[in-house]
């Protein structure tokens, strides 16, 4: 049996109601998220939580130190759930995330979290540059849409087309109820 980990990018507080970045649609994707960590951690699949660290005090969100960067109360990691900071959008640069997976054993990789145009396209494409086969969970992901003021209307759009663009490394873009049908105990 292929050994799979659960990835989960960036759920952090300042993403959610109230965040220095609220993304529309965050709350629903945490939710979606809940449901793939139940199944998870039923599985005894790994599951890292990965979070988004900016160093500069001015930073526009997520700032080191801050409740912000803190990893939300909705995918809140147990304590032997590994946490890896990330100072970049790529997933595994100068963190110990691919010692992790080795260590683990892991073979294919789940993704889902936060922003879908910045961390989750740039972990689709490093996990696929290292041979990893992924799949991504559009429901359980979360993005705005760049420099709009009223993103609600064009948010649905913009992650359509960024889950249009990254199907063509990922061909296995889908639903959380798709994926929990397909790899859930039965």
């Amino acid at each position: 049996m292929t050994r799979t980990a659960l990835l989960i990018i960036d759920c952090q507080n300042d993403f959610f109601p109230g965040g220095k970045c609220e993304l529309e649609g965050q709350l629903e994707a945490a939710g979606n998220i809940q449901m793939l960590l139940a199944n998870a951690r039923a599985q005894d699949q790994t599951i890292v939580h990965i979070q988004h660290h900016f160093k500069e005090k001015d930073a526009p969100f997520t700032v080191e130190g801050t409740i912000g960067a803190e990893i939300h109360d909705m995918a809140k990691p147990l304590p032997h759930e590994p946490v890896v900071t990330k100072y970049t959008s790529n997933i595994f640069l100068n963190n110990n995330l691919k010692q992790i997976l080795d260590d683990e054993n892991v073979e294919e990789l789940v993704i889902c979290g936060s922003m879908s145009k910045d961390c989750i396209a740039a972990a689709a494409h490093a996990t696929t540059e290292l041979g990893y086969p992924i799949t991504i969970i559009y429901d359980a992901c979360a993005t705005r849409e760049p420099g709009a003021n009223d993103q609600s209307s064009q948010q649905e759009f913009v992650q359509a087309a960024i889950m249009a663009s990254l199907s063509f490394i990922c061909s296995n873009i889908v639903s959380t109820t798709e994926y929990l049908q397909r790899n859930s105990i039965a």
